[in-house]
C-alpha cells in the first residue's frame, strides 16, 4: 500500500508535460517557428522562399500526425506543428498568388502592344 502512495505521489510531482521533458520542451522551440513564420506576413512576398514554405507545410503536417498516434499523444506538439503547415501553407497562397498576378499583368501589357510594333 506504501508503495502504491509513493507512485502515485512520484506520479503527481512528475508529470509526463514539464519542463523536464521533450514532451514540455518540443512544442515551446516548435511554437518559435510558428512566430518566424508570422512575422513573414510583413515581409513583400518577392523575398519569400518557395522551398522555405513548402519545407515548414510538410513539417508542420507530418509531424502533426506523429503526435497524435505516439504514446503518450502530444498534444501541445501536434497543435505546434499544426499552426506550423498553416502558416507556410499560408504564405505558399501568397507565393502562388503573386505569380499568378504578374502573369496577368505581362499578358494584359504584350495585349496591349500593336502587332506592327518594331
Amino acid at each position: 500500500m506504501a508503495t502504491q502512495g509513493a507512485a502515485t505521489a512520484s506520479k503527481a510531482l512528475n508529470p509526463a508535460f514539464n519542463p523536464k521533458t521533450v514532451h514540455f520542451w518540443a512544442p515551446v522551440l516548435k511554437w518559435g517557428l510558428v512566430i518566424a513564420g508570422i512575422s513573414d506576413f510583413y515581409r513583400p512576398v518577392e523575398d519569400l522562399s518557395v522551398n522555405q514554405n513548402v519545407a515548414l507545410t510538410a513539417t508542420g503536417l507530418i509531424w502533426t500526425r506523429w503526435c497524435l498516434i505516439i504514446k503518450p499523444k502530444n498534444y501541445p506538439l501536434a497543435a505546434a506543428n499544426f499552426f506550423l503547415g498553416t502558416v507556410g501553407a499560408v504564405q505558399l497562397s501568397r507565393i502562388f498568388l503573386h505569380h499568378r498576378n504578374l502573369r496577368r499583368q505581362s499578358t494584359l501589357l504584350l495585349s496591349k502592344i500593336p502587332p506592327n510594333a518594331s
